[in-house]
């Protein structure tokens, strides 16, 4: 059977075709307490997905450290940078 219709603003981002791209853009909420909202839903399913499990391994753990190693790297990027283009002598 085919599935039922959902509404364009319940449905998620890997639901939604790219021609509907800027009406379900629309639909989102971009106050301060609606990021702060979807950040904390983010949060809570990844927690339940990765680190809540009653079967659980490092990959949750795993993925946060190469996420924090990852932003770290970004977030020093521009000394880094300038310590390769520098001549030692």
């Amino acid at each position: 059977m085919a599935d039922k219709p959902v509404a364009l603003a319940q449905k998620r981002l890997m639901d939604v075709k790219l021609g509907e791209l800027p009406s379900w853009l629309g639909t989102r909420d971009f106050t301060p307490n609606g990021l702060l909202g979807s950040v904390r839903g983010g949060y809570e399913r990844y927690y339940n997905k990765y680190i809540n499990v009653k079967k659980g391994g490092i990959g949750g753990v795993a993925m946060f450290l190469v996420g924090y190693i990852a932003l770290s790297y970004l977030w020093e990027y521009d000394h880094i940078k300038h310590d390769r283009w520098r001549k030692y002598h």
